[in-house]
């Protein structure tokens, strides 16, 4: 399994970001995916999960109605549109699959929302 993220960067309070996720290594179209953030000295929290065929998405109280993540499985992808970020959204971005009840992680894209 490998996950490799991508689309971070520095941006304003207010601006948008896309965060991608290129997944291989396993049938992607089979699987939950996830993004979840750590900032420094906090813990990783789930941000958004979506499933196996995009159809069901669930986020966290903090970014709802600011982000949205989506999927295209022909391209083993998943992403994180981002908009509206605030200076509280820096943080590292983490890729996520749940597979037979381990944890894999990319090795995440930092984003950072300051003026």
């Amino acid at each position: 399994v490998q996950l490799v993220e991508s689309g971070g960067g520095l941006v304003q309070p207010g601006g948008s970001l896309r965060l991608s996720c290129a997944a291989s290594g396993f049938t992607f179209s089979s699987y939950a995916m996830s993004w979840y953030r750590q900032a420094p000295g906090k813990e990783r929290e789930l941000v958004a999960i979506i499933n196996s065929v995009g159809g069901s998405r669930n986020y966290a109280d903090s970014v709802k109605g600011r982000f949205t993540i989506s999927r295209d499985n022909a391209k083993n992808t998943v992403y994180l549109l981002m908009n509206s970020l605030k200076p509280e959204d820096t943080a590292m971005y983490y890729c996520n699959i749940r597979r037979y009840g381990y944890d894999y992680w990319g090795q995440g894209t930092q984003v950072t929302v300051s003026s």
